[in-house]
């Protein structure tokens, strides 16, 4: 054990001796129920700036503030500590003939990190300092462990992520990310809501396993005694409200995928998905050019942003079919193939794999990946996807071996999906069968069936309809200039520690 573990160990005893005293002596700060708060940092700040010329003498801003004790400098009858709370920072000016020789006392076996409410009026330092001149101090909450140590701080990154609440309070900047995430999803909301969309709630637990390649997370409902299913979408469930009427409907939801993990996947991470009737995807496009420049310019303040060294200019979106972009940069042109084996030996040539009985929208899907998703720095819609890789997007009425799909990438990242919902219930079906079939040899194990009551639902009527998915976490990373996802997840999932 190290000096520095010694004397985190002594801390960790001399602070609940203190509280042993402090309840001994019938101050236990955790019976404290209430504090009654008059500013936030920020608000008191702010006042007395804006009124400090105005002031007669002797005249003064009374305050009563509270939150945690984040430095503390102690000097004979009077200290210095600076209080944190929700909003920000606030100098605190403590002595002996403010507070009380008992309280003061008192005040000074207090530790940093201990949550603290403070009465007292505003002045300003000899060097300048906006501080609150205290008249009464309250303990309100003991901090049993120590905060991390001022030069070093929390700098472990899983150690960060566990101890997110920890994180918050040394690291103002993690918390400033947070806030933007919030406002983004508060802007978006506002931005559907003025377009006419509503609101909704669609199930999380859900009754069976559905055809997708996205494998979901399995658990039980011992009342019904059947396995159910974490949702990996929200899109079936929304599209059965557009089939009831409801022709312009969003959700913000939670996404459960039993998958892999890395800088841009977490096995729960949150969507929005809206659906509107009597538009195609081409009307989606519209839609997000317009949301995202409108979420760059209230969130960043510029359409062009910075986000790990690439300038990304919001404002200009380039629109290339899926054909298009594979010709541009690999050379080899979809509509040169006349067949299959035409597909798969240019695949070899190019040296990508394909499945022995790929097709030419399964090669074209391949050669993509390969050749294109890592030139797309700039906002780039990609539209027209192969029927093979669509099971929800409508036929294109010219050519029904592509679909009226896109994605949206921006700096060599799909950030969103979108279709013209495919409404023909005979040709879903005939897919969703297909598909389940595939992902059963794929995977024999797997429990997957067909969602015969979205059928009929579709068997009613579906209007034609444009539809459209987006993960929020990367669109907060890109907003926010993050690297990795768990930097804008609150609390990402972690395995348990030893």
């Amino acid at each position: 054990m190290d000096n520095r573990e010694i004397n985190s160990t002594n801390e960790l005893v001399v602070r609940r001796e203190k509280l042993a005293a402090l309840k001994a002596a019938g101050n236990d700060p955790f019976e404290i129920t209430k504090y009654e708060v008059t500013h936030t940092a920020p608000e008191a700040l702010r006042e007395f700036t804006e009124r400090e010329s105005e002031l007669a003498e002797g005249e003064c801003i009374t305050v009563r503030v509270a939150g945690r004790m984040v430095g503390k400098r102690v000097m004979g009858k009077a200290s210095f500590a600076h209080l944190l709370d929700g909003e920000g920072r606030i100098q605190l000016y403590i002595s002996r003939d403010g507070v009380g020789e008992e309280v003061y006392a008192g005040f000074k076996k207090w530790d940093v990190g201990d949550i603290i409410g403070v009465e007292g009026h505003l002045f300003r330092t000899r060097t300048g300092e906006i501080s609150v001149h205290a008249t009464s101090i309250t303990l309100l909450a003991k901090s049993l462990l120590p905060l991390p140590e001022k030069f070093h701080g929390l700098t472990n990154l899983e150690q960060r992520y566990r101890q997110r609440y920890v994180d918050l309070i040394v690291n103002p900047e993690v918390k400033d990310t947070f806030v933007k995430r919030s406002r983004i999803l508060s802007l978006i909301r506002s931005y559907l809501d003025s377009k006419g969309f509503l609101e909704v709630d669609t199930p999380i637990l859900v009754p069976l396993e559905i055809g997708a390649s996205a494998r979901p997370f399995i658990t039980h409902h011992n009342t019904l005694d059947m396995d159910m299913y974490l949702r990996i979408e929200t899109e079936l469930y929304l599209k059965r409200l557009i089939v009831g009427g409801m022709h312009k409907v969003y959700e913000v939801g939670r996404i459960f995928r039993n998958e892999g993990m890395d800088p841009k996947h977490n096995p729960e991470f949150t969507t929005i998905e809206l659906y509107q009737a009597f538009t195609d995807y081409y009307g989606m496009m519209d839609l997000v050019e317009e949301l995202y420049k409108m979420l760059a310019t209230e969130v960043c303040g510029s359409t062009t942003i910075t986000y790990q060294g690439n300038e990304i200019d919001m404002a200009h979106w380039e629109r290339m079919t899926m054909v298009e972009a594979v010709k541009k940069y690999s050379g080899v042109d979809y509509n040169d193939w006349a067949t299959d084996e035409d597909a798969r030996a240019d695949a070899k040539r190019l040296h990508v794999e394909v499945p022995e009985n790929a097709t030419r929208g399964n090669v074209l899907v391949e050669l993509f990946d390969a050749f294109v998703e890592d030139k797309l720095i700039q906002p780039t819609f990609i539209y027209d996807y192969p029927v093979e890789n669509s099971p929800l997007a409508k036929r294109k009425p010219e050519n029904p071996l592509f679909t009226e799909r896109f994605e949206y990438f921006i700096n060599c990242t799909e950030f969103g999906n979108a279709f013209s919902e495919l409404n023909d219930p005979i040709d879903q079906k005939e897919r969703f069968e297909r598909q389940v079939e595939a992902k059963k040899k794929d995977e024999p194990e797997c429990n997957a069936e067909v969602d015969y009551d979205y059928v009929t639902a579709l068997e009613y009527g579906l209007p034609p309809t444009g539809g459209l998915g987006f993960g929020v976490d990367r669109l907060v990373m890109l907003l926010t200039d993050s690297a990795s996802i768990r930097d804008v997840l609150l609390f990402p999932t972690m395995k348990p520690e030893a």
